[in-house]
């Protein structure tokens, strides 16, 4: 799978990577399951996870799935909320759960997200974080993300981007460009609405040539085809999802026309 930089930290990832937003929130009786997602996910070339103590169980299942193997896997998580105290408690607890560092702490939706960072920038000088990041799901919050970007202590935003949802082109996206920072694209598959109603798969033929051969494959390359982009996370409970999400990794890219055939498909499926 290829791998792309994540800013300016030294960090390389793949380009398909996996959210864990509802699927990874489980009881202890299902891990087995989720570990089989991992597994399938891991043997594709997968090996960004992105988790949140927002879902729930979530962090907790991710570290205790990929212990005894965290050298080969990039974990990215958050901080979330209002409280500096409890901000800590949060760290301290995902820092133990992911054996001792998380690569890319992020602000959720930037919550005091100037408070946060001066909290994480002071774990990535104790060595636990490696990289810093920020995210939001709302375009009405792009302005602020960009105001955070401009300080230049990102190395990374996550934001939501597929073809029916492409507000990150005005500004965020050309912004991230320029200072190099890197762009994780959550809710590719816009949580599950574009492949609801996939299109027939005759249309899909033109895009064979790009190893394209199901329609969340057609949507993954959509958007990783745009340079800019580092990677996207889509999230699944499905062995052979996961499996089928990995080999979207890999070139060749869309070109213009390939990509504006996903877009009219997308505005039929959607």
């Amino acid at each position: 799978m290829e791998e792309r930089p994540l800013g300016n930290a030294g960090l390389r990832v793949p380009v398909v990577g996996m959210g864990t937003w509802r699927t990874f929130d489980v009881g202890e009786m299902a891990e087995f399951a989720v570990r089989d997602v991992v597994d399938a996910a891991l043997e594709g070339g997968t090996r960004l996870f992105d988790s949140s103590p927002m879902y729930g169980r979530a962090e907790g299942v991710l570290g205790r799935v990929v212990r005894g193997r965290r050298d080969g896997v990039t974990i990215a998580t958050k901080l979330w909320t209002d409280d500096d105290a409890e901000a800590e408690r949060q760290a301290d607890q995902a820092i133990q759960a992911f054996g001792d560092r998380v690569d890319l702490y992020q602000v959720h939706n930037l919550v005091r997200w100037e408070r946060r960072l001066d909290q994480l920038e002071r774990r990535r000088e104790a060595g636990q974080v490696i990289a810093i990041g920020a995210t939001h799901y709302q375009p009405s919050a792009f302005a602020e993300l960009a105001r955070a970007m401009r300080t230049r202590r990102l190395d990374a935003v996550q934001v939501p981007f597929h073809p029916l949802s492409r507000e990150v082109e005005r500004e965020i996206l050309p912004l991230a460009a320029d200072l190099g920072i890197g762009v994780i694209i959550m809710r590719p598959l816009g949580e599950g609405a574009l492949v609801r109603r996939p299109p027939p798969a005759a249309s899909l033929a033109p895009l064979a040539a790009f190893g394209i051969r199901t329609w969340p494959q057609a949507l993954l390359k959509w958007i990783l085809s745009d340079s800019r982009i580092t990677a996207a996370i889509p999230a699944t409970s499905s062995v052979m999802h996961a499996a089928e999400n990995a080999e979207a990794g890999d070139g060749p890219w869309l070109g213009p026309d390939e990509r504006a055939l996903v877009e009219r498909l997308a505005a039929g499926a959607g």
